[in-house]
């Protein structure tokens, strides 16, 4: 059953200034949640927010609703307006630095040698509905492909550790 996906609840969550305020329509968040689908999971949103304090409210919402995972997409770059990792790390219980560190590597690997100055991060929120994985992935469509490219195979798991599974070796176990 969890080799599908079924039961895991994933919000995704756009950190944007121009998209929330109707500059431009949000296209990575949308193709994110896509993504996931068809990888299997149930999906909440995009949730289209601007970034800073406006990305912490969204994540803790994900969080009391007691979703599996939330994953941004946004914001993880080094621009004076880019905070989601800034927002994101004092709601994190632990971080996931392997986790985030393979995602700036596939970007690189990708040939997209900027892939490496995201900050976005990756960890455990807890909250009185539980506890949930938080990944942040770069803003552009590229970035959520490469990012979904290393989730896909490892979100099922990494999902099941966080609700207290035993380790069964194989992520598709």
């Amino acid at each position: 059953m969890s080799g599908h996906g079924h039961g895991h609840r994933v919000a995704v969550i756009t950190a944007s200034n121009r998209a929330a305020a109707g500059v431009y329509e949000d296209r990575s968040g949308r193709l994110l949640a896509d993504l996931l689908a068809v990888a299997g999971f149930t999906v909440g949103g995009p949730w289209v927010v601007p970034d800073g304090a406006p990305v912490a409210g969204a994540l803790r919402r994900a969080l009391a609703e007691g979703y599996d995972a939330a994953v941004t997409t946004g914001g993880t770059g080094l621009t004076p307006t880019d905070a989601t990792p800034d927002v994101t790390r004092p709601l994190l219980e632990y971080e996931i630095p392997g986790l985030a560190e393979a995602l700036r590597t596939a970007g690189r690997d990708k040939g997209v040698p900027t892939a490496v100055l995201s900050r976005g991060l990756a960890g455990v929120a807890r909250g009185e509905a539980g506890r949930m994985l938080v990944v942040n992935l770069p803003g552009s469509s590229g970035g959520v492909r490469d990012g979904m490219a290393v989730l896909e195979p490892v979100l099922r798991h990494a999902i099941d550790q966080i609700r207290g599974g035993d380790h069964t070796g194989s992520p598709s176990a």
